[in-house]
């Protein structure tokens, strides 16, 4: 039986930071669930129209593999307080979250970045109310740390990596040449990846 993982959607969603996750991630070990505040219509950044299927109020961190947060404009102004909510509960729970562009500094005023290393798009873009994480820093693509991952808004693939390897999707062998197809062309992983 598949299992879920659940992908967070609001209007002004960005579009792009999460399609190399979710795209590589179902098949036949997970199916994706889109989840809203309501069940409502979201409108993304790049004007896609997305009918939400759950609302966020019925969403359980013990029917989910993992909940995965886009970045979107409306964290930047301060939104998505419930979502960040949510994902406080799903890692007291140990559910896995994935957070990227603007949903980074989201978890930090939620507290979540406090003593967990993570990333963002460059250190100042986190700082705010609420967030005491600065020393767990770390300067890089993206950042796994316990059952938390980062990742900033130019990282889409190393996103998905960290994503993919949480869940364990790949080997480790597959997933490095997964990510040196998508990253860096590299026609060379084409082999390891059809290898059965």
């Amino acid at each position: 039986m598949k299992r879920i993982v659940h992908l967070a959607v609001y209007d002004t969603l960005a579009d792009w930071e999460t399609g190399y996750a979710t795209a590589h991630l179902r098949g036949e070990q997970y199916d994706i669930v889109t989840v809203g505040e309501s069940t409502d219509p979201i409108t993304t950044m790049g004007g896609s129209r997305i009918l939400p299927d759950l609302a966020l109020d019925q969403l359980s961190p013990a029917d989910s593999a993992m909940l995965i947060l886009p970045g979107a404009s409306l964290w930047d102004e301060g939104g998505n307080g419930a979502f960040a909510k949510k994902a406080s509960e799903f890692l007291d729970a140990g559910v896995p979250v994935a957070a990227i562009c603007g949903a980074v500094p989201g978890l930090a005023r939620e507290g979540l970045l406090d003593d967990r290393d993570h990333t963002s798009a460059f250190p100042g873009y986190v700082q705010g109310d609420g967030y005491n994480g600065a020393e767990h820093y770390v300067d890089a693509d993206a950042v796994t740390d316990r059952d938390l991952i980062t990742a900033g808004p130019t990282e889409p693939v190393a996103f998905a990596r960290e994503v993919l390897a949480k869940l364990g999707v790949y080997s480790p062998e597959k997933l490095d040449a997964w990510f040196r197809l998508f990253k860096h062309s590299d026609a060379s992983a084409v082999e390891v990846l059809m290898a059965p």
